[in-house]
């Protein structure tokens, strides 16, 4: 069993910054792929940034240069930093994890509950 619990997010203004967090939790083998997604009312879910368990990122091409993911493997926790927000930014954060939970087990993936995100004008 597991599950991703996040913090951070909330309202800051235009041009402000914000830091998200989220660990997988739980008993498991391995965590492959970490990432956030994002949605926005009347849009579908969409990938913000994703890093791998040997730290390869991939980021979606409306956050590159202004949102950075990291990652602690022995926590078990992937961290976004967003800065430069603007009103498009506004989105609900959805945290996803890529887990295996034993050794004969195959991935699956795993998701937090969203935590708002909202950019004032």
């Amino acid at each position: 069993m597991c599950s991703c619990r996040r913090s951070g997010g909330g309202l800051v203004r235009a041009g402000g910054s914000l830091r998200l967090s989220c660990v997988a939790s739980g008993t498991f083998f391995s965590i492959n792929t970490m990432g956030w997604y994002r949605q926005a009312p009347g849009k579908q879910r969409e990938l913000v940034a994703s890093i791998t368990s040997g730290g390869r990122t991939n980021y979606a091409d409306f956050v590159k240069g202004r949102f950075i993911i990291s990652r602690d493997n022995a926590k078990s926790t992937i961290y976004l930093q967003m800065n430069s927000l603007n009103s498009e930014d506004t989105a609900t954060y959805y945290c996803n994890a890529v887990i295996r939970l034993s050794y004969s087990s195959s991935d699956m993936a795993y998701w937090g509950k969203g935590t708002l995100v909202t950019v004032s004008s």
